[in-house]
């Protein structure tokens, strides 16, 4: 009989064997895991591609309609330029390309209305008030402001006749009411004169004897020698010939009324010596610089009855 044979008993590997296996089945993991990672950065440089792609063609279509818009804008300025060179030469009266746009304004409530008119014009605003300010001060001042019937030029270097007389008060006595405001009322504009030039100066007698001399504000004069010195030989182109005025009045001499032995210094508050060489002329209606002949004729027709009567006034002890 054949020896009953033995089953097959695998053979067991040796250690050494084992690790060797175990080796490989290492290095096809690992080579698995290389391949994902190939496959990850493929795919997102694949999608970059793709995206940058887009880009480029959301870029080329910008560009593109702009180019269009661009076109279409310049066709359009063309046909504008063209139209209105048309209109200029009438070759045609209306225009079918040129359009006016009216731009439709929003609706605002009256509160905003106002609003919106104080912002935008707070500069004009405030000018107009400061001007308004101004204007009405002005006025007021005009409207309140005393005005004279009738005014008297004192052009003489006496301080105690120009600043502490009763002077005022006493032409006032003879003075009417010709401005018809229901007063009386007399002023005295008082102009020193004297020998210190640049005591003169610095009083502005200068430019206000020249401005006053060119005027018809008043006609009715009080001097002294010092003004005889700057009229010089124009008295009587100056001043009416008052003995023709006042014939036999022992106070005249050719256009001056003497002050100095009249009761004028009693009259007016002073020392008797203060009226020496101090007179009252009467300044003849002519065309000066500053009004007419006409505008000087009115205001010697108001001034001369007051003129008259101071006349008669300080006359008045000769007959006695």
């Amino acid at each position: 009989m054949d020896k009953e044979k033995k089953p097959e008993i695998p053979e067991e590997k040796l250690p050494e064997e084992k690790k060797a296996a175990a080796e490989n089945d290492g290095d096809e993991k690992l080579d698995i895991k290389k391949s994902v990672f190939q496959i990850n950065r493929e795919m997102i440089a694949e999608r970059r591609k793709q995206s940058e792609e887009q880009q480029a063609e959301v870029e080329r279509e910008a560009v593109l309609r702009e180019k269009k818009r661009q076109e279409a804008y310049d066709r359009r300025i063309r046909e504008e330029k063209l139209e209105l060179l048309k209109l200029k030469q009438g070759v045609i009266e209306e225009s079918e390309t040129i359009h006016e746009e009216h731009e439709e304004k929003p609706k605002l409530s009256l509160w905003k209305k106002i609003s919106n008119f104080f912002y935008h014009n707070k500069w004009w605003l405030g000018i107009g008030t400061i001007i308004a300010c101004i204007s009405g001060f002005l006025i007021y001042d005009y409207v309140t402001k005393p005005r004279p019937d009738l005014i008297v030029l004192l052009i003489v270097d006496n301080e105690e006749i120009g600043s502490y007389s009763d002077l005022k008060d006493y032409i006032t006595g003879f003075t009417d009411d010709t401005n018809k405001n229901g007063k009386k009322l007399a002023s005295v504009y008082y102009i020193p004169y004297s020998e210190n030039t640049f005591r003169n100066y610095s009083n502005g007698s200068d430019n206000k004897l020249s401005i006053e001399m060119q005027s018809a504000d008043s006609v009715i004069v009080i001097g002294d020698a010092k003004f005889d010195e700057i009229i010089g030989e124009r008295d009587t182109e100056l001043f009416c010939d008052l003995e023709e005025l006042f014939p036999g009045n022992p106070h005249v001499k050719g256009c001056r009324f003497m002050l100095e032995d009249t009761p004028f210094a009693e009259r007016i508050g002073v020392a008797k010596e203060e009226t020496k060489g101090v007179y009252l002329a009467l300044r003849k209606p002519r065309g000066l610089l500053y009004c007419s002949k006409e505008d000087m004729e009115k205001r010697y027709e108001k001034d001369f009855p007051a003129f008259e009567r101071i006349i008669a006034d300080l006359s008045s002890g000769d007959n006695q």
